[in-house]
């Protein structure tokens, strides 16, 4: 059993839950996404101190009753190197620095979605506003020292780079299935330009993928139906692991649900730390699980830290530490004190693996043709060619629901024939 200590905290003002905390890749920062409001909170951890540093949208309207897509909810993403947070605020994209303690315009147009590249020197966005009313199935990319705007492939959800760099990963959300695309990182100046081998997962509302960090594993978040996680290996993305964490609901009266209900998980609960087989989740009863992935059976051990405050964000700092977000509204640093480092990845090892991944595969043509008909697809079970995808027309209840969607599809198109 893992020894894990409480080393600082710090309290959101008005005691407001923090919904998602995104760490930097390479310095002690973290942002926090307010659950009352468009806004970021920003901390630095270093020294395994808290301290805050800015909050952007603090006067923001309240989200209120809205729910979905029609919650303004911030996207963030930290430079890959720098100081520097680009964020989604209603009708704004700015461009916090912590040289100048301000925030800036980083875009004209507003955006949902927003992401570095991994230079640092272009700044992906989604949906393209290069037509009036936007462009949901193409983005922009924005190069952040001239201006020039150029448009490609859409994606959604956020953007996330591989350990070893030279490979990205995003979503193409469906509400009868959603894509996992991956992208070449080498060309920055133009949006991802998307990989054939895909996966496909089912429904939508799944949370960005987040990687081990020797890259060997993703694990993802979501659905929009259910509590679900699912751990995925690299490169061959095989499932590995899944499993339903619970059940949509609250048992609060304010959102009008029943006392039986289901407490609400947050979609932020997951982190893998400086050990790369050991995955982090944060419960609604304000325990922490430590799930041990390299295990011949994964044994999950319980932490009780939190004096029973439910979990509503969980990220890893790049020293290894956990940050944990509560529903009363603190914000911990957590360290494991007595625990002997790990090694540091196997850099080679892990450039191999995306170099294998990379080799295996090509890009789609970047054109206005439809993406799907140049996809190699896997379900981390099953792999499936396009015309097989255009020709199946049985399905099992066992079956993915995408399956199931796509062959009813199949066998209607053939009686219409």
């Amino acid at each position: 059993m893992t020894d894990i200590a409480s080393v600082a905290r710090v309290n959101v003002p008005g005691g407001v839950a923090v919904e998602r905390l995104v760490c930097h890749p390479r310095l002690p920062l973290v942002a926090g996404l307010d659950s009352t409001r468009p806004a970021v909170h920003i901390w630095n951890c270093a020294a395994g101190e808290m301290t805050r540093l800015a909050t952007i949208g603090a006067q923001s309207d309240p989200y209120g009753d809205l729910q979905g897509w029609d919650r303004p909810t911030p996207s963030v993403s930290w430079h890959p190197y720098e100081p520097s947070l680009a964020m989604t605020i209603p009708g704004r994209v700015l461009r916090w620095t912590q040289a100048q303690s301000a925030t800036a315009p980083a875009a004209e147009s507003d955006y949902d979605h927003v992401a570095f590249s991994p230079d640092g020197a272009t700044l992906w966005a989604w949906p393209s506003r290069t037509e009036e009313r936007g462009d949901w199935e193409r983005s922009d990319a924005i190069d952040l020292s001239t201006g020039e705007v150029r448009s490609g492939r859409g994606w959604d959800t956020g953007i996330v780079e591989h350990p070893a760099g030279e490979l990205v990963a995003t979503y193409n959300s469906d509400q009868g299935a959603t894509l996992m695309l991956f992208a070449r990182a080498g060309d920055k100046s133009v949006p991802p330009r998307f990989l054939r081998r895909a996966l496909i997962i089912d429904v939508d509302g799944y949370e960005a993928p987040v990687f081990s960090s020797d890259g060997r594993r993703f694990a993802i978040r979501g659905n929009a139906y259910a509590e679900t996680l699912a751990i995925y290996e690299f490169p061959t993305l095989r499932l590995a692991l899944t499993t339903t964490l619970g059940e949509h609901g609250s048992g609060r009266p304010e959102d009008g649900g029943r006392p039986d209900a289901s407490p609400d998980w947050s979609r932020h609960n997951i982190a893998f730390d400086a050990r790369p087989g050991v995955l982090w989740i944060g419960r609604p009863d304000g325990t922490l699980l430590e799930l041990d992935l390299d295990l011949d059976e994964e044994l999950a051990t319980q932490h009780d830290l939190l004096n029973g405050s439910p979990v509503t964000a969980l990220s890893t700092l790049a020293t290894g530490e956990l940050v944990v977000a509560t529903g009363a509204g603190g914000v911990v640093l957590l360290t494991m004190p007595g625990t002997t480092p790990p090694s540091p990845p196997d850099r080679v090892a892990m450039a191999d693996a995306v170099r294998a991944f990379l080799d295996s595969t090509s890009e789609v043509p970047d054109d206005d043709t439809d993406l799907e008909p140049h996809l190699v697809l896997t379900d981390g079970e099953r792999t499936w060619e396009q015309d097989e995808l255009d020709t199946v027309t049985e399905a099992t209840s066992a079956d993915p629901t995408w399956l199931q969607i796509q062959a009813t599809m199949n066998k209607l198109r053939a009686q219409d024939g």
